[in-house]
C-alpha cells in the first residue's frame, strides 16, 4: 500500500517552501509520495495574477523532475468547478482504487479554518491529515486536537509566499534563490510576473 500525502495549491509560482515542506513530509513521516495538486483557476473569479493552469503545472513538473518521491498532478483540471477537497478525494479513490491511500497535506492555518470546509467531518473519517507548522493568528478548533487522524509534523517553518515572489519579481528584485532553479529559467525565460 503506497501512501500518498495530497499538496494541494495554486503553485503560483511553485517556490523553494513549498519543496521544503513537501520534502520534509516525504523524508520525515510515514508518507511515500507527495503529490503536488494544482488548484485549477476557477472560472468563477479570474484573477489576473493567476498564470494559467498549464504554465503552473509545468512549473511544477520542472521543480520535481529530479526528485522521484515529489510528482505534479494535475487531477483537478478535469473536474468541475467549483471544487472542492472531498470531490477530488473522492475522485482520486476511484481513480486508484487499489493500493494507494490519500492523505491530506495542510499548513496549521488551514487547520484552523478546517472546521468550514465542505464535509470535514467525511475528510476527517476516510482520510488522515499531515499538518506543517505555520505562523497565523487564531486556535486550532478543540475538536481536532489529539485527534487520531491528524499527525503534527515538525516541518521547518517556511515563511515565504508565491505572492511575495511575483510582487518582487515585479520590481526588479533578485528572487532567483526562492525557486527551483528550472521552474525560476522556465519563468525567467517566458517572462513572468513582470
Amino acid at each position: 500500500m503506497k501512501k500518498i500525502g495530497l499538496y494541494f495549491g495554486t503553485f503560483n509560482p511553485i517556490h523553494v517552501g513549498h519543496m521544503v515542506i513537501a520534502n520534509h513530509m516525504v523524508e520525515f513521516s510515514d508518507l511515500d509520495e507527495v503529490w503536488f495538486i494544482v488548484t485549477p483557476q476557477s472560472p468563477f473569479k479570474v484573477k489576473k495574477t493567476l498564470l494559467g493552469n498549464h504554465h503552473r503545472y509545468q512549473m511544477v513538473i520542472e521543480a520535481t523532475k529530479d526528485l522521484p518521491k515529489l510528482r505534479p498532478s494535475n487531477i483537478e483540471f478535469d473536474l468541475p468547478q467549483p471544487n472542492y477537497t472531498i470531490n477530488t478525494l473522492a475522485h482520486l479513490s476511484e481513480k486508484y482504487p487499489k493500493g494507494y491511500q490519500f492523505c491530506l497535506i495542510m499548513g496549521e492555518d488551514n487547520l484552523k479554518s478546517f472546521h468550514k470546509w465542505k464535509n470535514f467531518e467525511t475528510i476527517l473519517e476516510g482520510y488522515e491529515l499531515f499538518v506543517y507548522p505555520r505562523i497565523s493568528e487564531g486556535t486550532v478548533a478543540h475538536q481536532f486536537k489529539g485527534h487520531t487522524k491528524i499527525h503534527r509534523v515538525k516541518a521547518p517553518v517556511m515563511e515565504i509566499s508565491s505572492t511575495f515572489i511575483r510582487n518582487e519579481h515585479k520590481k526588479g528584485k533578485n528572487v532567483s534563490p526562492m525557486l527551483p532553479a528550472a521552474v525560476w529559467k522556465y519563468m525567467d525565460e517566458m517572462n513572468f510576473y513582470k
